[in-house]
């Protein structure tokens, strides 16, 4: 079982760009298909990206694609999804989540097994 502990998250100001950070603890991470979600206040929980273990195929939501990049090492057991020209409808609590059992990147959460608890990004316009 593995256990993930989110970091990276703070505020920032519209246009900047911001690292997040899952560590995992527990198993090794290459052994998981690896995902980060988001969630607003009053609003559903929504894919960001998604990466594979094995050779790091990644899938990212639309609406997101060109100013999220994940990427993971697995030699450091850790995910990272790189923010760039935030917004402030990017602010959201940020998950991320480990599909032991995957083949593709999946931005499904009901494809995940295990959650972190989140770390909150906001941003100021």
């Amino acid at each position: 079982q593995v256990q993930l502990v989110e970091s990276g998250g703070g505020l920032v100001q519209a246009g900047d760009s911001l690292t997040l950070l899952c560590a995992a603890s527990g198993d090794r991470l290459s052994k998981y298909n690896m995902a980060w979600f988001r969630q607003a206040p009053g609003r559903e929980r929504e894919s960001v990206a998604a990466i594979t273990w094995k050779i790091g195929r990644t899938q990212y939501a639309d609406s997101l694609k060109g100013r999220f990049t994940i990427s993971r090492d697995n030699a450091k057991n850790m995910v990272y999804p790189q923010m760039n020209s935030l917004k402030s409808e990017d602010t959201a609590l940020y998950y991320c989540a480990a599909d032991r059992h995957g083949v593709a990147p999946s931005l499904l959460p009901e494809d995940y097994d295990y959650w972190g608890q989140g770390t909150q990004v906001t941003v100021s316009s």
